[in-house]
This record gives C-alpha cells, structure tokens and sequence, in this order.
C-alpha cells in the first residue's frame, strides 16, 4: 500500500511552532504568491551553490553560440548523463539560443567553469543576436571536439562532450525550464589539474559556483573542506544522545553531526574517570550551585574536544551532569 504523506494546513503548522521551543521561526512563501521574477531570485539564491555549464552548440548553418547555465549538474554514471536547463526568458517569454540550437542540431559541448574563466564567462552570458560568436566576444578559445560539431573552450579545466538524448519542456510560461539531457561521449582533461596518478585534483581545479544575485563563490583550497563518508559500524546517530546534548544552545548541527557518527555512548566508569580529571573539577568548582552556567561551560569545554576531533572526551564531558 502506496505510504500517505500528511500535509499540514498553515495555521496547525503556526500553532506548532508557537507549542514547540525546538522548532525555529519560519516565514512561509507559496509560489503562486509570487511573480517569475521574485520566485526565480528566491529560488536562485536559496538552492546554491550551483556548477556552471558553459555550453557551446551550433545551429543548421554552423553558427556557434556560447552561454552558461547554473541548472546543471550529472545525473547517471552509467550511462554517463549530464543535464543542463536553459529557461525562458522571465522577461519577455522566448527561447534562448543554446535551446533552439540543440533542437536544430542535437549535440553541446559543457566546458567547466574555474575561478580563471569568471569574468569571461559572465561575459558570454551577455544577450547578444543570434549568430554572434561569443567565444569571440569573450575572449576564449575554439578548440576541435572528436564527436560533435560544437567547439570545445580550450581554457575550460574540463569539457565534455555531449549527444543531446531528449528535451524535456517542464512548462510554458517565462521561467519554465527545459532539460536539455546530454549523453557524455568524451572528456577533455587538461593537464595542468591532474594528479601524478591521473585523477582530478579538486584542489587544483579551482571552480566557482553560481550564487543568488551577482554573487559567486570559489572551491579553492582555502575553503572547500573534507567530510568523510559515514563507515563500517554505523554510528549511532544523533537521536542516541542525551537529551541535554541533542538540544544544546551551544552545540551546532556539525557538532551533533560529528558525535552521532560514534558507535556507542560512554560507559559510567569512563565518565566518572572524566569528572575527576584536574580540568573538569575546575569547572564544577567554578559553577557550583549555578547549574545552567555548568552546563554551558561543560558544553563550551565539550565544543572545544569536537573541534580537535576528540568526540568521546567530550560527551564524557557533558555527561557528568548527574
């Protein structure tokens, strides 16, 4: 039997939020609510970053255009299969050139946006007539690809080279979008951002994503940071801590995340062994008799260990709260 969803009407979910201290302020925002143009900027700068698509395609009679596209993203390994969007325009409601390319001549060749390309790429976006050349206008170079007609940009770190499978149309009004679902054929890899063993460097690639607004963001190595995939036993989880702990004004959702990946809570003995440690028999000296300032001191104290990545010190911490 299909599973229900149940769907709350605005003032039951009003009136939760006025019950409930764990549930956050919320302004709700209906679509239709809205115009094209007020949804599209709510949409573009809530869901980000987004990769850049640089995607060049021609026409019937070879003309080359060159446009970016932040809907885009890989969809499918095997097949490979990448997806870009080109909307309608909000403004006036017509076609963009890439679409009524690849609808004359299905095929696109995605170049990937680095940090080096931004401003030339921002350039290409500009709403130049139909036949005008925006490699040129840009400044970027053609380059020959092996399977389709579109040129490759040789500045891109990577392109890849598409076979445009279908167009899907997902609405007829001004900011409707079309999937344009692309078949990858071919990489082109340059040298410069591969590692010694042939992979892609992610530190070296160095790419922007599109914001809200005008606003973009860098992926260098400054600050792009690891998480390492959950592991063999799972974790616990969050909701296998303390109370005290899950709800916590000090902790953050990282924080939590980071102890849940722990397989098990802290024996008795263990916590018992971290109360009469020098450091924590400071703090319950100091905090004698104040019982909320312990337990924001011992969470501090406790947000301290996370950071340094020492997870069972510091549940053992916050748990000497008898």
């Amino acid at each position: 039997m299909q599973k229900m969803h149940r769907f709350y009407r605005m003032d039951e979910i009003k009136r939760m939020q006025k019950m409930s201290k764990t549930l956050r302020k919320k302004t709700i925002v209906l679509p239709e609510d809205l115009s094209s143009a007020d949804l599209h900027r709510l949409l573009l700068t809530a869901i980000a970053p987004r990769p850049i698509a640089l995607a060049s395609t021609v026409d019937q009679k070879g003309r080359v255009n060159l446009s970016p596209f932040s809907y885009f993203n890989v969809f499918s390994t095997r097949p490979p299969v990448c997806i870009i969007s080109p909307s309608r325009r909000v403004k006036n409601n017509t076609e963009k050139h890439t679409l009524e390319n690849v609808r004359e001549v299905p095929e696109v060749c995605i170049n990937i946006v680095n940090y080096a390309m931004t401003r030339q790429m921002s350039l290409a976006s500009s709403d130049y007539a139909k036949g005008v050349n925006e490699f040129g206008k840009a400044g970027f170079t053609e380059a020959p690809c092996m399977h389709i007609r579109p040129p490759r940009v040789d500045q891109a770190p990577v392109s890849l080279e598409c076979r445009v499978d279908e167009v899907k149309a997902l609405g007829s009004e001004g900011g409707a979008g079309n999937l344009i679902i692309c078949r990858i054929l071919s990489l082109h890899l340059d040298d410069t951002y591969l590692r010694a063993d042939g992979s892609l460097s992610p530190e070296k690639l160095d790419l922007v994503g599109r914001m809200g607004e005008d606003w973009y963001c860098r992926a260098d190595d400054t600050s792009m940071f690891r998480v390492p995939k959950p592991g063999s036993p799972l974790g616990m989880g969050v909701d296998a801590l303390p109370e005290r702990i899950r709800l916590s004004h000090v902790l953050t959702g990282n924080d939590l995340g980071k102890l849940g990946h722990l397989t098990s809570l802290p024996s008795p003995d263990a916590i018992e062994a971290r109360r009469e440690t020098e450091n924590c028999k400071s703090i319950l000296r100091r905090c004698e008799g104040d019982t909320d300032r312990l337990e924001r001191e011992l969470h501090e104290e406790a947000k301290r260990l996370i950071e340094d990545n020492h997870l069972i010190e510091a549940i053992e911490v916050m748990m000497i709260i008898k």
